[in-house]
């Protein structure tokens, strides 16, 4: 064993002081030898500790290059800016997981929900990047690519869904991450249908068919909701989607641009308009006072048989009210073709990396785990109570996803309409909506002012 030591100097004589307490006298050929090893340590010494200092970016760097598997970095101040102040809980939970594995790891989490677009710009024009920050996904994957680390290759991008995967990509390259996965489609009571005996509507003539017989046995058909605004958006992405089915960006950007008119799209122009009067009429009473709450419990309850506008994120808050309630969910009937009654799946919010980050390789650690490990697996369904966006996510309590997954066994997946678009767009749009069915526009005044809207929102961006 090597014993540490230190030179004492006294007079012209040099002596080596061991631990404990040894004197020994040094001839001067063995003390000069001495200095000169004295002065090698110092040099290594120092060039240790520079290299120390660098190390955690360095090795960042050259752990992003690859895929990232285990960090190196034995420390660092991961901080994490996003507006998802509903999910803080889970998150602290999947860091506080994190953390048993990486103690020396500090998160800082801050999420707010007003004004989260202007306050993440200010922090980019500063120079103060959060390492992680979220955005919306579709349009803005494109904008704040430069700021975003590219995640293509690795392992939370594989085990993503391909639907989530596309909500996440621009010109080929994975940019972000989702927390969720959303499923959009007609929502229904199972009971109810196969106690009556009803098929699963996928036309709008047999939909129809549906509604007077659930209305003959003393059943409300709908619940709307139609008091929220956002309902109308996510009744409308099915008949957009159907109008054009394998480019719906592209018709979005055409109606943006004015190129295109909805009287080219029978879908858009005439059946969708044909399903929200027959909602408002086989539906609530009063359908503009009916919010997302009345909505929910009329449903839960088996008042309503089938709600308008939801989908999986609902079904958390049903089963509170209804523990044993059967959730059935399929594609919205656009038209008299069962293959355009396809579900829309997908997320609208994508989670980013900052290419910059100087905790890059530890962040990728971070939700590289989150997304592979058997915890993180649990944690969607089990901790934020969210419908996974992973294959292999347990799924075995979430009723509407399980149905989604079968269905996309055999049918088209809808793309994420509401990701071309602003979100002042889909609040105009919701409210004109709004004033079609309280009679303040015709359906040929509503299809106009929708037509401005979406070119407004073209000149905006």
């Amino acid at each position: 064993m090597i014993r540490p030591f230190y030179c004492i100097k006294n007079h012209n004589i040099d002596y080596i002081k061991l631990d404990k307490g040894i004197k020994r006298r040094i001839p001067m050929k063995r003390r000069l030898l001495s200095l000169i090893i004295a002065v090698i340590l110092s040099v290594c010494m120092l060039t240790g500790c520079k290299r120390e200092e660098a190390s955690p970016k360095s090795s960042a760097k050259s752990t992003a290059s690859k895929t990232s598997k285990t960090s190196k970095v034995t420390s660092a101040n991961i901080n994490i800016f996003v507006n998802n102040p509903e999910y803080v809980d889970a998150i602290n939970e999947y860091i506080k997981e994190y953390k048993k594995n990486k103690p020396n790891i500090t998160v800082n989490l801050k999420t707010v929900q007003s004004d989260y677009s202007q306050l993440l710009k200010m922090k980019i024009k500063s120079g103060d990047m959060p390492d992680v920050f979220t955005t919306s996904a579709g349009s803005e994957i494109k904008e704040y690519a430069k700021y975003s680390y590219d995640l293509t290759g690795q392992p939370l991008v594989k085990a993503m869904t391909d639907e989530v995967r596309m909500n996440m990509s621009y010109k080929g390259k994975v940019y972000g991450f989702p927390i969720k996965e959303n499923v959009y489609g007609l929502v229904y009571n199972k009971d109810l249908f196969d106690k009556n005996k009803i098929p699963v509507p996928k036309t709008l003539v047999e939909l129809e068919a549906a509604a007077q017989k659930l209305k003959s046995k003393g059943i409300q058909p709908f619940s709307t909701g139609y008091n929220e605004f956002w309902v109308f958006r996510d009744v409308f992405i099915h008949f957009l989607d159907a109008s054009q089915p394998d480019d719906v960006e592209g018709l979005v950007k055409s109606l943006s641009s004015g190129k295109a008119k909805f009287e080219t799209y029978p879908l858009i122009n005439d059946n969708f308009f044909k399903f929200i009067d027959l909602t408002v009429k086989y539906g609530d009473i009063k359908p503009l006072e009916t919010d997302l709450s009345a909505e929910l419990a009329d449903f839960a309850m088996g008042k309503a048989a089938m709600i308008i506008g939801q989908g999986s994120w609902a079904e958390a808050d049903i089963l509170k009210i209804n523990p044993k309630i059967k959730l059935g969910v399929t594609g919205y009937p656009v038209d008299d073709k069962t293959s355009n009654a396809f579900i829309v799946a997908g997320t609208e919010q994508a989670t980013r990396i900052y290419k910059d980050s100087p905790a890059l390789a530890e962040v990728l650690d971070l939700y590289n785990w989150l997304f592979t490990s058997d915890y993180g697996k649990k944690w969607f369904s089990k901790v934020a109570k969210v419908m996974p966006p992973i294959n292999g996510g347990d799924m075995s309590k979430m009723q509407i996803a399980k149905e989604f997954e079968t269905s996309k066994k055999e049918n088209r997946v809808g793309d994420m309409y509401v990701n071309y678009v602003t979100d002042d767009f889909h609040q105009k749009f919701g409210e004109i909506m709004q004033g079609y069915i309280a009679k303040t526009f015709t359906k040929e005044q509503a299809v106009k002012e929708i037509e401005n809207s979406f070119k407004k929102t073209n000149k905006e961006k």
